[in-house]
C-alpha cells in the first residue's frame, strides 16, 4: 500500500476513534466485558443458538423444548441492561463499519469518490448482502 493511502487510512481511523459515539460504544463494551453474569448469559444464548442452527443445518427436527429454552435465555439476556447495551453497541459498530465499507467499495467500483446519488442506487456491490 502506498504511503499516502496508509497515511489517510490512519487519519480515518483516528477520526473514527475521536467520534463521541465511539466513546459511548467503547464504554458499553467495556461494561459488558467486566460483567461476568452478562457475558455468561450472552455465551449461553450463542451456544444454544448455534446448537439449534447446526441441528437445523443437518436436517434434524428442532424440538419445541429446545426452542423455548433458547427463547427464554434470549429474553433473559435482553432484559439485562448491560447485555442489551452491549448488543446495541455491537449494532452501532456494524452500522459504522458497513457505511465505511460501502463508501470504499463504491469508490473502487466507480473509480472516483461516490456522490450521495451513487450511494442511493441499488446494491453496494456484488455479494454485499445489504439487500437493497
Amino acid at each position: 500500500m502506498s504511503n499516502k493511502i496508509e497515511e489517510k487510512t490512519q487519519e480515518l481511523c483516528a477520526t473514527i476513534v475521536a467520534q463521541p459515539e465511539m466513546a459511548s460504544i467503547r464504554k458499553r463494551i467495556d461494561a459488558f466485558m467486566a460483567d461476568a453474569n452478562a457475558k455468561g448469559q450472552y455465551e449461553t444464548v450463542l451456544s444454544k443458538g448455534n446448537s439449534l442452527h447446526e441441528k437445523q443445518h443437518r436436517g434434524q427436527p428442532l424440538d419445541g423444548t429446545e426452542i423455548a429454552d433458547f427463547e427464554k435465555s434470549r429474553d433473559t439476556l435482553l432484559q439485562n441492561p448491560v447485555a442489551k447495551s452491549f448488543l446495541d453497541a455491537q449494532e452501532e459498530l456494524h452500522e459504522i463499519q458497513s457505511s465505511i465499507q460501502k463508501l470504499v467499495t463504491k469508490t473502487f467500483e466507480l473509480g472516483r469518490v461516490p456522490t450521495a446519488a451513487d450511494l442511493e442506487e441499488g446494491s453496494c456491490g456484488s455479494g454485499c448482502g445489504c439487500h437493497h
